[in-house]
This record gives C-alpha cells, sequence and structure tokens, in this order.
C-alpha cells in the first residue's frame, strides 16, 4: 500500500510517517516509480510507534523497543540490562519534567488564586 493509504488506516499523517521511516522505524520499499510501498503489518507497526512517541518515549529508544519485538532471539540478558539503564535514565528525565510541570501548575494556581480573591 502507499504512504498516503497507510495514513487512511492508521490516523497518522504522511508527514509523521516520513518521519518514523527518517529515524529508521518503519521502512518502506520503493517502486520504479519512486511512491513509498508499505506491508499490511505496517499498519500496526505504525500505530505501534505513534502510541510510544505519544507516551513521551524518544525514538531512539523506541528504535530498540521495535528491534527487541522484531528479533526476540537476538535479545541476550546483556541487551536487557543496557535497555534498562536506557530506561532508568529516560524515567528520570520524565520525573524531572514531570517535577517542572507540576512547579508551574501549581505556580499558575496560586496566581488564579490571587487574581480570583
Amino acid at each position: 500500500m502507499k504512504i498516503g493509504e497507510l495514513a487512511e488506516h492508521t490516523g497518522i499523517s504522511t508527514r509523521m510517517l516520513r518521519y518514523y521511516e527518517s529515524q529508521d522505524l518503519l521502512r518502506s520499499e520503493r517502486g520504479s516509480n519512486g511512491y513509498r510501498y508499505f506491508q499490511r503489518s505496517d499498519i500496526e507497526r505504525a500505530r505501534t510507534i505513534s502510541s510510544l512517541i505519544r507516551s513521551g518515549l524518544p525514538t531512539r529508544l523506541i528504535r530498540v523497543v521495535l528491534s527487541a519485538q522484531d528479533r526476540p532471539d537476538d535479545w541476550t540478558e546483556a541487551c536487557d540490562s543496557e535497555f534498562a539503564a536506557l530506561l532508568r535514565a529516560e524515567l528520570t528525565n520524565l520525573e524531572d519534567k514531570i517535577a517542572c510541570l507540576t512547579r508551574s501548575r501549581d505556580t499558575v494556581n496560586a496566581y488564579l488564586d490571587r487574581a480570583a480573591g
């Protein structure tokens, strides 16, 4: 299927699908006309990628998650521990962002309370 059809099936814009491809998360084959052609299995893969991105996981970690799904026999204990380290670092980043957002929310709430007071 062409990229427009994949976009229709997934609800993901063609621009985002091209981005996924540029990040080596999604792969297409090129026809002689230069068009990208995707497999039906790419529908679920694109949805998975979109979901992981919306959850805040960076593409470098999504690539690892997809690699583990694509080649489970190649996934070793060393891969698991390396990936766990990456996830711990990402969790720290997320916790820092949450703390920052919480402070911002509290500041906005305090301002609104004073303004309404």
